[in-house]
Parts: C-alpha cells; sequence; structure tokens
C-alpha cells in the first residue's frame, strides 16, 4: 500500500528538517508518494497569500501532512491547515532522551492539547482606540472530544497518571465547562485522574515532573506548558507533535521557523523525524516508528549532535546518522 503525503516545509529551518524527516521516511521499507506544497511568508511575498489553495488541497487529499514551520505568517498557514485535516487534539510529548543534559531527567509527559477553540478561534476586536478585546470559546462538544481522546491515549500508552489542566478558579464559565466536561467523561470510564490550576501545574512541572504522565488541556494552557516541558529535556528541538483529526492528521515539530540559525545547515532535526514516527504510527506502520524513534535515540545518546544539543554536528551530519542506524 502507497501513503500519500502532503510535505509543506514552509519557512526558515522548516526548509531545512523537513527533507531530513523525508530522507529517513525513504530509507524505510515502506511505499511513500510525496507531494510537495508551498506555505509561509516568501509565498504570501510573491502571491499575496500564506496558504494557497493548492496546498489546501493536498493537504485535505493526503494520507498525513509533514508540516515544517512557519514565520510572520504562522496563524495563517498552521491554524487553517490544522482546520483542514479536521484537527481536534495537539499530542506533544515530552521525553527525556538518553545521553543529553536534560534539566529533569525524569520526565516522560504527553500534552493532550484542545487544538479548535480557547483563545485560538480568532475573535479580536478594537472596540475604540486603545481598547481591544479576545473572546475565548469552549464548547461542551470540543471539551468532550479531547477528553475522551486523551483517556483513550492513556489507557492505549501505559499512563497512569491523568491531570486536567484549567483554571477555573477565575475563568468560571470557561474553563468550568472544560473542567466539569472533562471529569464527567473521567467518570463515566471510571478513570483515574487529578486536577490541577495551570499555573500551579507550570510550577509542579518544573519540580516533580515524575509526577505526571498525561496532561489533558485547554488550547493556549497545552501550548504553553508543553514549551515549559521543552526546557526540561533539551529544548523545543526535541519535541515532535500531531495534530489528529478523524481521519487525517498533521504532522510537525514544536519548533518555530528559527530564522537566527536558517541557513547555516546546524538545525537539529529530531523533532521534525520523530513527527515522522508519529505519522507513521498514525498510518499504522508502529514497528517502524518503533525503528526511527530507536535509531534516533541512539543518535542522540552516540552522536553527532547538534550546537542547540551542546554538539558541532550539522542537519545533514544527524539525518545522515540516523538513516545508516536504521
Amino acid at each position: 500500500m502507497t501513503h500519500r503525503i502532503a510535505v509543506v516545509p514552509g519557512d526558515g529551518i522548516g526548509q531545512e528538517v523537513t527533507p531530513a524527516a523525508v530522507e529517513v521516511l525513504e530509507a524505510l521499507d515502506v511505499d511513500f508518494e510525496f507531494v510537495e506544497g508551498d506555505a509561509g511568508d516568501a509565498v504570501k511575498a510573491e502571491t499575496g497569500e500564506a496558504l494557497p489553495l493548492e496546498t489546501r488541497d493536498l493537504a485535505a487529499d493526503a494520507d498525513a501532512t509533514l508540516f515544517g514551520a512557519a514565520g510572520e505568517t504562522a496563524a495563517d498557514v498552521i491554524l487553517p491547515l490544522r482546520e483542514v485535516v479536521g484537527s481536534f487534539a495537539n499530542v506533544r510529548p515530552a521525553v527525556t532522551y538518553p545521553g543529553l543534559d536534560a534539566v529533569r531527567e525524569d520526565t516522560d509527559l504527553v500534552f493532550i492539547r484542545e487544538n479548535t477553540e480557547g483563545v485560538y478561534t480568532g475573535i479580536e476586536s478594537e472596540i475604540t482606540e486603545g481598547v481591544t478585546t479576545l473572546t475565548r470559546v469552549i464548547t461542551e462538544e470540543a471539551s468532550r472530544d479531547i477528553a475522551e481522546f486523551g483517556f483513550d491515549y492513556a489507557a492505549e500508552n501505559g499512563y497512569d497518571d491523568v491531570t486536567i489542566a484549567h483554571k477555573a478558579n477565575v475563568m468560571r464559565e470557561t474553563d468550568g465547562l472544560f473542567l466539569e466536561t472533562v471529569e464527567a467523561v473521567a467518570e463515566e470510564r471510571d478513570a483515574v485522574y487529578d486536577t490541577a490550576l495551570m499555573d500551579a501545574l507550570a510550577m509542579h512541572l518544573v519540580m516533580h515532573p515524575e509526577e505526571y504522565g498525561v496532561v489533558i488541556c485547554p488550547n493556549l494552557a497545552g501550548d504553553m506548558l508543553s514549551d515549559l516541558a521543552a526546557g526540561l529535556v533539551g529544548g523545543l528541538g526535541l519535541l515532535p507533535s500531531a495534530n489528529v483529526g478523524r481521519d487525517n492528521a498533521l504532522f510537525e515539530p514544536v519548533h518555530g521557523s528559527a530564522p537566527d540559525i536558517a541557513g547555516e545547515g546546524v538545525a537539529n532535526p529530531t523533532a521534525m523525524v520523530l513527527s515522522a514516527a508519529m505519522l507513521l504510527d498514525h498510518l499504522g506502520r508502529g514497528e517502524a516508528a518503533e525503528r526511527v524513534r530507536a535509531a534516533t535515540e541512539t543518535v542522540l545518546d552516540e552522536g553527532p549532535r547538534t550546537p542547540d544539543l551542546g554538539g558541532d554536528g550539522t542537519t545533514d551530519g544527524v539525518t545522515q546518522a540516523i538513516v545508516e542506524e536504521l
């Protein structure tokens, strides 16, 4: 069976790490058809549109999408792309890998982030000069969807600790509904869980990450807490993510376009390669996904490593090492 994969490198180091992930996938005994689409700052400068209709169609028609990064046009690219693939859940693992100088070596977290609403719905307005508003949207339907996905994920992947992150003590209506709905799903399943105020949780994650496993979050909280967790394990260059829909999905590194190092050939491809491993899981290629993860972990342990991890390796050098390990 041939898997049709839309590849959207985007801006900055997306142009370097996305081909690296494709090269790793091509080293496997799996049939892929890669179709490339354009998106991002350069495309907008040339055409006036950050996400052309052709790229939207590629993602909609593909079995899955690999996305690199976007610069100033990020909100105009990644949010619509997530909508195109019907994504309602953003999965962000943060795991300590062997051989790296991590702040917390016992970190093994997965953030299950609601991916459609909260403050990312884009409902903003200027009601008068110097006064702006932002509307936060929380619905029972989306909260139930992310709760069911989160508890399913924990059960399927062997996580005993599930925490619901919220700020219902202040945002009583919106986070109140989120918390109430997720707790109801847990009780229907007789699932064990804890709740935590998202600001206090940020502190506890830094001090005792070993006490947490799966964290079910509203949209913005999941974005911020997962970036915090990246600092525990060695940086954003190590965090992959999946944007999961009912029938389609998009995979991207958590890091951005990193314009300060773009074009220098030293971008860390790890997060993008691990995102490709998540893509393999989505396609039902679990054995191949484990091979990619194992090869990547070996290279992280033994080198070469890119400068963000204290080494002097290059994007291409790390990629070739992973391919050779495969």
